[in-house]
């Protein structure tokens, strides 16, 4: 049964809370997180590191389960699903971009790009055909033979985007996917995703501790202390001056 009211809303989190328990060390890590992600939007999560935005992107891709609180993907409730369902909704729905790019260092670019689609059992000629096209349209068409190790780290993420974007996801959750570059490269990456995302109608939900990036998507929220606020300072500041 499908809980959405409306139709561009595509994830919702509702009163979501995490805690650990070590021993006698219990530690809470978010605390009644709401959030709505709409079909198509690029919202970017900033906040300190130990925030618990990181958190919060694993509960969203089901990566981790959250102790309290509600999580819906187009209206399906994530964590009442069987474990194989949960792992169909990750290779059907979700992609996914690390701060390290978590690329098969066996395998060349082509082959780690095209491997999400092999896994859903689509027809490998047609996977690889499509893992060129992205791997080109990336700017890495001349690297499609060669293994991470021989690519530079901007270009192992854009071949993490490339992977992400393989089976045509309405989602892709990104957890600092700068954070390993240097400062060209992690502006190259971010505009990469804004380009994509527009012209692909994919949705982004980017977590990173660097506010001047974030600035480049559609709209802010910050976390901290384990709570997600509204627009930071800068997005409030910049929408009066627009007004």
């Amino acid at each position: 049964m499908t809980q959405q009211t409306n139709p561009r809303l595509l994830l919702q989190v509702k009163q979501v809370s995490k805690r650990y328990q070590e021993g006698k060390i219990d530690t809470q890590v978010l605390k009644g997180v709401d959030l709505d992600v709409y079909a198509g939007e690029q919202l970017a999560i900033v906040g300190t590191s130990g925030s618990g935005k990181s958190t919060l992107l694993h509960i969203m891709g089901t990566l981790d389960e959250p102790t309290q609180g509600q999580v819906t993907l187009q209206g399906e409730d994530l964590y009442q699903l069987s474990p194989a369902r949960q792992a169909k909704i990750r290779n059907h729905d979700l992609g996914f971009i690390y701060q390290f790019h978590h690329l098969l260092p066996e395998f060349t670019a082509l082959e780690n790009v095209a491997m999400p689609g092999l896994i859903q059992g689509r027809n490998k000629k047609a996977v690889e055909q499509e893992a060129k096209a992205l791997l080109e349209r990336v700017g890495l068409g001349h690297r499609l033979d060669h293994t991470p190790a021989e690519m530079s780290g901007g270009e192992r993420q854009r071949t993490a985007i490339a992977r992400a974007l393989i089976n045509q996801p309405k989602l892709v959750l990104a957890d600092e996917p700068t954070g390993n570059l240097d400062a060209a490269s992690g502006e190259s990456v971010y505009e990469l995703i804004r380009e994509l995302g527009s012209q692909l109608g994919t949705a982004f939900v980017v977590v990173t501790h660097d506010p001047k990036l974030a600035a480049r998507m559609d709209r802010q929220l910050q976390m901290k202390d384990g709570q997600l606020f509204g627009e930071t300072e800068q997005d409030s500041a910049s929408s009066q001056v627009s007004a």
